[in-house]
């Protein structure tokens, strides 16, 4: 009898941790991520970029769906609801809410598409400029001071912040024609298709890098898995590796040749 209340002890002990390790089973799928929800607010002004904000919008958007719900994303302008012309006489798009920097998550700024150089108002400097006079950059300082949202801007976007010296000292990448004046703005001009500044400021440079700009936050935010089906609705892979302040920093060989020159003493015949 004893031997038989031993097994059957056994059994309930056995039972017991087959349902402790059952209730403890680690979440599948998509359910690591539930509680994850993401709002987009993409800015638009006069004489934007349309890829610059169309291309991350359809990111967010189809993350959006692949999610269940879990990003929204909507066009916003400094003015409210208003119809917004793109740049070279492009069409324009509705903005259908006011930018709101006190809303969590985040808020993306794209650049401006028109002549690159010279002053003719349907140059590239001018209408940034022009977006620069308006409330934009006040908004933009709300943001940036609000611990629950991203900044992230696609090409010229970074250059339209450090206008108003909202990307000081901060490491940031626009297009490729406009890295001079970034620095001169008084950002950190890195040599990479996406920068990372922290976790709350992302900046890509050329137009088409607002793909990678908003696929690396699809993945940051809710995961490999959504950015990796938005990437082959898309068929598209993200490109370049996202530059982060951390890690080694590479040797620059330019720099040190020169130093290691002119620490040579001369060649006396």
């Amino acid at each position: 009898m004893k031997k038989f209340f031993g097994l059957l002890m056994s059994f309930v002990l056995v039972l017991s941790l087959v349902a402790s390790a059952v209730s403890a089973k680690p979440k599948e799928k998509n359910d690591i991520f539930e509680d994850k929800s993401m709002h987009v607010q993409i800015v638009l002004f006069d004489g934007f970029d349309l890829l610059d904000a169309l291309a991350p919008y359809e990111v967010f958007a189809a993350a959006g769906m692949y999610s269940g719900g879990a990003v929204t994303v909507e066009l916003v302008s400094a003015e409210g609801k208003r119809s917004v012309p793109s740049g070279m006489n492009g069409p324009a798009l509705e903005a259908q809410a006011a930018l709101d920097p006190n809303r969590s998550g985040i808020i993306l700024v794209p650049g401006a598409s028109g002549k690159p150089a010279g002053n003719s108002e349907d140059a590239i400097p001018n209408i940034l400029r022009q977006a620069n006079e308006t409330g934009l950059p006040d908004m933009m300082k709300r943001a940036f001071e609000n611990k629950n949202i991203t900044v992230a801007t696609v090409c010229g976007g970074s250059l339209l912040l450090a206008m108003d010296g909202l990307l000081k000292d901060r490491h940031a990448v626009t297009n490729q024609i406009g890295m001079a004046a970034l620095g001169a703005l008084g950002a950190i001009p890195v040599n990479a298709r996406v920068v990372e500044d922290g976790p709350r400021f992302v900046s890509g440079g050329g137009v088409t890098s607002g793909l990678d700009v908003a696929l690396y936050l699809v993945e940051r935010e809710l995961g490999p898995q959504i950015a990796n089906a938005v990437e082959r609705l898309f068929e598209y892979e993200r490109r370049g590796t996202v530059w982060h302040a951390e890690g080694i920093a590479p040797i620059d060989f330019k720099t040190s040749q020169k130093a290691s020159k002119e620490e040579q003493p001369a060649v006396v015949p």
